[in-house]
């Protein structure tokens, strides 16, 4: 059984590596094959023949294929992942996290199923399922920490573009200085911004977007700021200036409740934690004991009571000592 599950992996893993790379040379081609046409380094002819089948197959390529694709669309998921990977900053396509948390399921099972003794080897389902959320994870990781970053940036680039408004520049041209003049993410968000508002999407729509591509609350008071003076007219640069200082009020503030939290934190992950590590390493000391958590009827009810009392505290902790500012 180790064998064959070692061997499914690498299938797995080799036809993962096999889609990735041909996936990876198609899009370059379609990306390589538009950069042409726009710049007029393609000839018009191979243009004409060639358009309509490269729009379809570069549609079909986004869209995906196979039945991922059927139920992602089936339960709106895939804008939803899209969405996931742009605001961690990842150039993933949906269907190739999916495929890396499959990917972690399969392995883990692997894993648990070879090294767990023959008793507990039910647990190979627990893991599989722990191993199918760390590409999750892990973008979820890169997304707090890229939007902390922006978060970080904004209040500077708010005065920024006041500053650049006050010596003569329009608004819109200030969004295409921050690019020059901040660092990632908000320099790449503020530049697409521009972008698309130069190639003529109305200036309401590109900064709504820019708001829903960052989900935080400075953003959208950025936004509703920017379109209120639009509206309504005023000094723009005054107003910036004023939300510049709430937004690092606001920081500093959000800063010095988490340090005061921070013991409350360390609590409920140390509560949370210890149970599991005591599990642990009684599977090694007295595994007989442990064993009637797994084989008996009142060990199960009891093993399942313990698991999920102990997930409501860990939330109740998180959701005492997480204060919104």
């Amino acid at each position: 059984m180790t064998s064959f599950i070692l061997v499914f992996v690498g299938i797995w893993a080799v036809v993962m590596a096999i889609w990735f790379f041909v996936s990876k040379a198609f899009r370059t081609a379609d990306v390589d094959r538009i950069k042409s046409r726009l710049t007029g380094g393609g000839s018009s002819g191979k243009g004409k023949k060639g358009g309509a089948p490269d729009a379809k197959n570069l549609i079909h390529q986004e869209a995906g294929p196979g039945r991922i694709n059927d139920l992602l669309k089936k339960y709106n998921l895939f804008p939803v992942i899209q969405t996931l990977l742009e605001q961690a900053g990842l150039k993933w396509d949906p269907l190739k996290l999916i495929h890396a948390c499959g990917f972690g399921m399969v392995v883990s099972f692997g894993a648990a199923w070879s090294f767990v003794p023959g008793n507990f080897r039910s647990l190979a389902i627990v893991a599989a399922l722990l191993g199918g959320t760390i590409p999750l994870l892990y973008v979820l990781r890169l997304r707090k920490k890229r939007l902390f970053r922006f978060e970080e940036l904004f209040p500077e680039s708010l005065e920024f573009v006041a500053r650049s408004m006050r010596a003569g520049h329009a608004f819109s041209v200030s969004l295409e200085m921050i690019y020059k003049e901040f660092q990632e993410p908000l320099a790449g968000e503020f530049r697409r911004t521009f972008e698309e508002h130069n190639l003529g999407l109305p200036l309401e729509v590109a900064l709504q977007k820019l708001a829903k591509r960052i989900p935080s609350l400075d953003v959208h008071f950025f936004v509703s700021a920017v379109l209120l003076q639009k509206r309504t007219g005023g000094n723009l640069a005054e107003i910036l200036d004023k939300l510049a200082y709430i937004i690092r009020e606001r920081f500093k503030l959000r800063g010095k409740i988490r340090a005061i939290s921070a013991h409350g934190r360390m609590t409920g992950t140390a509560l949370t934690l210890i149970p599991v590590g005591v599990a642990v390493l009684m599977f090694y000391v007295n595994p007989d004991y442990v064993k009637f958590f797994f084989t008996d009827e009142v060990g199960n009810m009891m093993l399942g009571a313990a698991v999920v009392l102990q997930l409501i505290g860990y939330a109740v902790i998180q959701k005492i000592v997480k204060i919104e500012i």
